[in-house]
Formats: structure tokens, sequence, C-alpha cells
């Protein structure tokens, strides 16, 4: 069976079985967003790890929890949840071991040509501006990936004022969070 067709036939179970209301829903207690990696191990280990419940917190994943435009979709979800969805704290959280460390670009591009996405496609989109080793890269140390990403968020025009940003890394194997960037120490020291 199909990945599509399984997941159809378990949601209608799912639905007919009314297995939804066995979900706990509150109303936010924490107001917090956070920007965590997509990697599968911290889907519930993260939540657990910190103490949330559903509606504690905005969850924003990708690859790696890297910011890297200051206008690009990560930082317009975090203003969206701040101004609209009530939040007022933020949390960039990295992992140890993560797969977007060392990440070679141009290893990713050979794989896109194996699985085949045509040469042309490579070579028009590298002389029409666009830096694939840029947007594709990684990082070589979590704790910096961390800090870059707080800096970008920490000065954004659009950012409310004493907003604390939080800079965490979290072991996906264990659920220990270490603490690289104190929110509240750092206005305090601004302000």
């Amino acid at each position: 069976m199909r990945k599509i067709d399984e997941i159809m036939a378990f949601n209608e179970q799912f639905v007919a079985n009314k297995a939804y209301e066995e979900i706990e829903r509150n109303y936010p207690d924490k107001k917090i967003v956070i920007v965590t990696c997509m990697d599968a191990r911290l889907t519930e280990l993260l939540p657990k790890a910190m103490d949330l419940r559903d509606g504690d917190a905005k969850i924003i994943k990708n690859a790696g929890a890297i910011i890297t435009s200051p206008f690009g979709n990560i930082m317009r979800s975090i203003l969206v949840a701040l101004y609209e969805l009530n939040a007022h704290e933020i949390f960039i959280i990295g992992h140890l071991n993560c797969g977007m460390t060392g990440i070679d670009p141009e290893t990713v591009v050979e794989h896109m040509l194996e699985r085949g996405v045509p040469e042309q496609t490579i070579h028009t989109l590298r002389h029409s501006g666009v830096s694939l080793n840029r947007w594709l890269t990684g990082f070589d140390s979590v704790r910096e990936s961390v800090e870059n990403s707080v800096d970008i968020v920490r000065n954004h025009p659009l950012l409310p004022p004493n907003t604390p940003i939080h800079g965490l890394i979290i072991d996906p194997l264990t659920g220990e969070l270490e603490k690289v960037i104190d929110g509240y120490r750092y206005l305090e020291s601004i302000g």
C-alpha cells in the first residue's frame, strides 16, 4: 500500500473512532515560538523535554533550525507568532549530531542529479545568480549556528522591542538542554 493510502485509511478510522477526543487541548500557557530542526527524533522528545503541552508553543521546523534570511519564511512565521498568535518569547533550538553539520552542498547537488534533476536546470540556476552552495550549506558548529540565528532574529527591524530570544542545544537522545544564549540576560545587558 502506498504511504498516502495508508495515512488516509488510518485517518478515516481515527475520525470514525473519535480518537481526536483523547487529545488534550489547552490554552497556551507558555506563549513561546520555537525554531528547531525537522529531525524526527525531536518530534516527541523536544516538547516533553521542555514540559510543553499542546498549544504552549508555535513550533517552526526546518533543516538544522537555521535562519538564513531576515525576510524569509521562518522570520515571517516568527513575526506572525509574536504579533498575531500571542507568543512573547523566541527559542532557537539546534541539536547535537545534526545532519546539517558539515553538509556539502556539492554532494547534495550530485544527489539531485542522481535522482533525476536535469544538469541543465542546475546550470541555469547557477548562471541566474542562485548560489546553490550558499542555499544548501549547513554549518560546522551547531553552537555557532544557533548564535547566528539568534543574531538574525535579534537584529530584525520589525521585532518587538524587549523580546527575549534564547538559544539552546538539545541532545536528541536524552533531551538534555544546554543554554547557549539567555535572552533575559542579553536584554538586561543592553538595557
